[in-house]
């Protein structure tokens, strides 16, 4: 303590406190996560953890984050591009060490006729300690005092889409907690935030919600208007027979969450076609020629259709479900 100002580091949250934050907010423990995502506790941790030098090939360490960003349910490309920018500070630093090194070694010739003195020295410091302090408390109580940033981009309120589905953007706190719907969303260093989300026919009520880290809240409700009507396929019994009997006919697959809104990803012969947040009582379809691969937020909302055959939930649990796999050996 310094002319009665404590220095405090403030910054923004780590990848690892990130994700570390969204496992902990799911209660799923280290040992549970390892499980379902076939990753090592210990990788696991020093993920967590920040401590990249610990880990194995970088192609191994974006595959983690592949897998784990399916089990909590987040956009897996946002925890790469954090681990990338992580990875990129940390080396800079290294160098800007290895170079500060180097210039300390070499003999310099002082020809400045400004001396600095003890005194000197002590008097820059204080300076800049009390203004640095004044700064923080400025920031602290600003943040305390006022609500968390929130924008909306899109949707507008009151507006109506022929699709059954569009895409939420907008900005917030970097440092924020932001939910759509309840549902848990990342937001990116730059403070901005991209969800697509599925919509059922008819109205979509969108809640938005920032919390900072003093639990001040900012929401936003949108409505949003689906005027798409679900697609109904009648087939006799003779085409149904035929599609039993055929081995060249497409797979069919539709998904329903309810209730409340479900992240889903769905992978139709090997390719990402869906990875999203549908809203409760959104319904979509998928096709394919040998196999879905399906990863859910939460399986005991998500409920599947088919070939037209009723399958029903993904689990009996509200917990995550990922590579749950549908071909023509489904029964």
């Amino acid at each position: 303590m310094k002319n009665g100002f404590t220095k405090k580091s403030v910054g923004t949250m780590t990848l690892g406190e990130k994700i570390g934050k969204l496992r902990s907010d799911k209660r799923i423990s280290l040992l549970e996560a390892s499980r379902a995502t076939k990753i090592q506790v210990a990788y696991l941790e020093f993920l967590e953890e920040g401590n990249y030098e610990k880990l194995p090939a970088e192609v191994y360490v974006k595959g983690f984050l592949r897998s784990y960003g399916d089990f909590l349910g987040v956009d897996e490309n946002i925890l790469i591009k954090l681990y990338e920018k992580e990875k990129g500070i940390k080396r800079n630093l290294e160098k800007s060490k290895n170079g500060d090194e180097k210039v300390n070694n070499q003999k310099t010739v002082d020809i400045s006729s400004f001396v600095f003195t003890p005194k000197k020295i002590i008097a820059v410091v204080s300076v800049g300690l009390v203004l640095a302090g004044f700064f923080y408390l400025y920031n602290e109580i600003g943040s305390f005092a006022g609500e968390p940033r929130l924008v909306v981009i899109s949707p507008e309120n009151n507006s109506s889409v022929a699709e059954n589905s569009i895409v939420v953007e907008g900005l917030a706190d970097k440092d924020a907690n932001l939910y759509i719907n309840d549902h848990p969303i990342l937001v990116a260093d730059d403070g901005k935030f991209r969800e697509l989300l599925t919509l059922q026919s008819g109205v979509n009520t969108i809640n938005i919600k920032s919390v900072n880290k003093f639990k001040k809240e900012a929401s936003q409700v949108l409505t949003v208007n689906s005027e798409r009507q679900m697609e109904e396929e009648n087939y006799s019994v003779e085409n149904k027979a035929a599609e039993e009997n055929s081995a060249n006919e497409e797979l069919r697959l539709e998904v329903r969450v309810d209730p409340g809104s479900v992240w889903l990803a769905v992978e139709a012969d090997g390719n990402l076609v869906f990875s999203g947040t549908m809203l409760s009582g959104a319904t979509q379809s998928f096709r394919a020629k040998d196999k879905f691969i399906v990863n859910s937020g939460r399986a005991n909302a998500t409920f599947v259709m088919f070939n037209g055959k009723e399958v029903g939930a993904l689990g009996a649990e509200a917990n995550a479900v990922r590579g749950v796999v549908f071909d023509r050996e489904t029964k």
